[in-house]
């Protein structure tokens, strides 16, 4: 094979880098979001810190409902962006917010990571805008912190929607290596717009990839690209150790709301997979087996199966989401 006919499939088969990785502050200075944001000022373990989120009436009649959307450890609430109107236009008001450690909301050195603390806060920015009822829809990380939510405040959570949420197997008792923060920072470090991209395509799109996609690796790598670098990584760091060491895959037997569960099929997303020994490896991520497995331990749980797409299937195929998405809700 000729060496142009072997950079002529590596062309086609690989999606094209963007020109230039831009540069975002370390809560996301420079980046703009599809509706306008807002910043929420509060106290919290002892100092002042600000979570971003956006808020979006119905654009037609309110069917008088309110859905809380929460995303996920590599996502921020613009990622939303796509599923946000046609919800507005079913009647819907949403919420998007960003927690405390990412995107546009603080990242504060010395904060207690917990996804009880993170409901706490989306709580506490609900009971600012006078909200006490809500849908809460939860993508990946954010499906963890949706099913902590609904456990902790069940009287104000009318259904509860999971989009591929992680956490459906607990990978530190199946095995996969523990990791320092120390570990956990100087990886996270190393993140640059390649790496994200390449972890991408695998993941969130089933090896499919599109240019719009890379509007979401320059939001990412713009964050590690700037000057806060270091502020991102340690939060980010900081979020990897909440996530691997706080299971909820142990408690979805006390859902009592009806649950949705959507899950791409396409996905294999498990936190520190690379670390674990070959054959273990291989068995994690598993989400056509882990979404049957938990929709049966969640009393009133819908499964939807998206048979071909990834990990983010709200933004590898919006219309087919938003339509089971839409199907599937309280109205």
């Amino acid at each position: 094979m000729s060496k142009w006919l072997a950079a002529l499939i590596m062309s086609v088969s690989l999606p094209l880098f963007a020109a230039e990785t831009p540069s975002y502050g370390p809560q996301l200075q420079g980046f703009e979001y599809p509706y306008p944001a807002q910043n929420f000022a509060f106290d919290s373990q002892g100092e002042q810190v600000q979570m971003g989120y956006m808020d979006i009436k119905p654009s037609h009649a309110s069917n008088g409902r309110t859905v809380v959307l929460l995303h996920g450890k590599n996502f921020c609430g613009a990622t939303w962006g796509g599923t946000i109107k046609p919800l507005s236009d079913a009647g819907y008001r949403m919420i998007a917010p960003d927690q405390i450690g990412f995107c546009r909301s603080s990242k504060p050195e010395h904060y207690r990571y917990t996804f009880e603390q993170l409901a706490q806060n989306t709580n506490a920015l609900l009971t600012h805008l006078g909200i006490d009822h809500v849908i809460v829809l939860g993508h990946s990380m954010g499906g963890m912190l949706a099913t902590r939510f609904a456990l902790m405040y069940p009287q104000q959570v009318d259904q509860l929607v999971l989009v591929n949420p992680i956490g459906l197997e607990d990978w530190k008792a199946k095995g996969v290596p523990a990791l320092t923060f120390e570990q956990w920072y100087a990886r996270d470090l190393k993140t640059n717009a390649d790496s994200i991209r390449k972890y991408q395509q695998a993941t969130y799109y089933a090896n499919e990839w599109r240019p719009e996609f890379d509007h979401w690796v320059d939001m990412q790598a713009g964050m590690y690209n700037g000057k806060g670098r270091e502020e991102v990584a340690h939060a980010s760091a900081q979020t990897y150790e909440m996530i691997f060491n706080q299971p909820v895959f142990y408690a979805f037997e006390n859902l009592k709301m009806p649950t949705l569960l959507m899950i791409g099929q396409k996905d294999n997303t498990a936190i520190a997979k690379d670390l674990a020994p070959e054959a273990l490896r291989k068995t994690l991520g598993n989400y056509p087996e882990l979404g049957k497995a938990v929709a049966k331990r969640i009393p009133h749980a819908t499964l939807v199966e998206l048979d071909t797409l990834g990990h983010a299937p709200q933004i590898q195929d919006p219309e087919h989401f938003n339509k089971a998405l839409i199907d599937g809700l309280l109205d």
